[in-house]
């Protein structure tokens, strides 16, 4: 069976968003085309409605874009559990209100032992400070954490 992955919604914005002039997110973007054209197809991958809500936000073409990468990925329901694992995680690490759905993007992927979520977002999500709190709470609720990282960190499975 392939490696699980839960795809955050940076990563889709990220392969569809326009070369940026930043060397660096252009680089982002790059990385990310390659993981989605050439190691994505290793992967079972896997969203939530939030990322089907925030790839629906902004710009209509650009949201048409991002709703037409997700096609045929598995959508992954939320339930009562989730959202309580994403309030512990909200509180935790101290995740600002305007970006509460990150926790809940980390409360679903430790929900269904997805072994990697994937994420551009180095703020609320890829950061050792994030990673090192979620292992804590996870490790008293007797949780899995998923690998955290981002898609060049999974150009080798």
């Amino acid at each position: 069976m392939d490696p699980s992955v839960y795809i955050e919604t940076s990563v889709i914005s990220y392969l569809i968003s326009l070369p940026s002039r930043d060397l660096v997110i252009a680089g982002h973007q790059q990385s990310t085309y390659l993981w989605w054209s050439e190691a994505r197809a290793k992967f079972s991958c896997y969203i939530s409605p939030f990322v089907v809500d925030e790839c629906k936000r902004g710009d209509e073409q650009a949201a048409q874009k991002r709703l037409s990468a997700l096609s045929g990925i598995t959508l992954l329901n939320l339930n009562s559990d989730i959202e309580a694992l994403a309030e512990i995680y909200f509180k935790a690490i101290q995740i600002p209100e305007k970006a509460r759905a990150d926790a809940f993007h980390l409360a679903i992927a430790t929900h269904y032992k997805m072994q990697f979520l994937v994420s551009w977002n180095c703020v609320h999500m890829v950061s050792g400070r994030v990673r090192k709190i979620l292992e804590a709470e996870n490790t008293k609720l007797k949780l899995i954490t998923p690998t955290i990282c981002t898609p060049e960190e999974l150009m080798e499975v």
